[in-house]
Parts: C-alpha cells; sequence; structure tokens
C-alpha cells in the first residue's frame, strides 16, 4: 500500500483549491451536470442524477488513504463558489500520476484550468515527489490540449480510437511532463 495523501489547502492568484465535502454534491451535480462538461470528459456521467456527486465525494478519503488519488475542488477565491475539480491519479511504484480535470462551462475560457493545473503540477512534483505526470484528452476536445501545453506538458502522441464515449470510438490525445522539466521551466 502507499503512503496516505495529505490534501493540502492551496491559493492561487484567483483560486482557492480545497477538498471537496458533502455539502458540495448539487454545485458539482449542477456543473458536471451540464451535458457539455460530460461530452468533453471520459469519466463524467450523464445525466448526472441526484446522490452521484455525493457518492463520488465520499470516495476520495479512501482514495487519499490508500495514496491513489488526490481530487482538489475548485474555488473562486473572492466568493468560494465551486467552479470545477482538478485530480491526480497516482501510480506511487512508478512516481507518476495522471492529471484530470473538468470545468464547469460559465468558466471556461477564463484561464482559471490553466491556473489550477499549475497549483496541481507544483503540488504533485514537490509535495508527493513524482517523476512525471501525465494527461490525455479527447481529440476533439483541443481546448483542454491548450491547458496541457501552457503548464509545459509535451506532445507524446495519440492513442487512435483508444476509447469509447456514448458509443463512438475516441482518438485520445496523449501529454506528458518530468519533474526536471518543470524545474528547468521554472528556473529558465
Amino acid at each position: 500500500m502507499s503512503q496516505p495523501i495529505e490534501l493540502p489547502t492551496v491559493n492561487t492568484e484567483r483560486l482557492l483549491l480545497r477538498a471537496f465535502s458533502v455539502n458540495d454534491g448539487e454545485a458539482v451535480r449542477q456543473l458536471a451536470g451540464d451535458r457539455r462538461i460530460a461530452d468533453t470528459t471520459l469519466n463524467v456521467p450523464h445525466p448526472y442524477e441526484p446522490g452521484m456527486a455525493e457518492q463520488w465525494i465520499a470516495t476520495h478519503e479512501s482514495l487519499r488513504a490508500t495514496g491513489e488519488l488526490a481530487v482538489f475542488a475548485l474555488a473562486l477565491r473572492e466568493s468560494l463558489t465551486l467552479i470545477g475539480a482538478m485530480s491526480l491519479q497516482i501510480n506511487s511504484r512508478c512516481s507518476h500520476a495522471n492529471l484530470g480535470y473538468w470545468i464547469g462551462h460559465e468558466y471556461w475560457n477564463k484561464g482559471y484550468c490553466t491556473e489550477a493545473a499549475e497549483a496541481v503540477l507544483t503540488y504533485g512534483f514537490t509535495d508527493l515527489g513524482l517523476n512525471r505526470i501525465h494527461a490525455s484528452h479527447l481529440a476533439r476536445n483541443p481546448a483542454s490540449g491548450k491547458v496541457m501545453q501552457k503548464i509545459g506538458m509535451q506532445h507524446e502522441g495519440v492513442q487512435r480510437e483508444h476509447t469509447r464515449k456514448w458509443d463512438r470510438y475516441e482518438d485520445l490525445v496523449i501529454y506528458g511532463l518530468l519533474k526536471r522539466e518543470r524545474q528547468s521551466r521554472q528556473e529558465g
């Protein structure tokens, strides 16, 4: 078993990254329940039924305890309004993690995802001591790839028809970043 994960509260210029609470359930359902969110992600269901968000949130503590997952709620610092989620799915044996995220449609194209991702990269490389963080996006969702590029991830390839979304095969575009590349980028 891996080490339990301590999930800090992280402040960025405009955001507060924190653990989810069961009280976030309805906001998650409202935001993630938007078909546009489910359409561009692999793991967000649609329709997002009542109770599903609370069930998802209830899994976070046990997955942190086993060192498998760190999930941050993304909230606006000024109002504490929940706007999305960002996670690291961790493989401690290989010292890497998969970065995943979704942002409510109302908050798209405002730089929030990039701002949160920078903070989560720092957490992953510094606090968790990861060597590599990778991410993927559906080929038809290039906006997600732009976030990956902005945070310094390198394009690593395309897995053709690698997954299925709503009975349609989808290509996955893969990005990755090594700890030493991140350090070099910060020093340069």
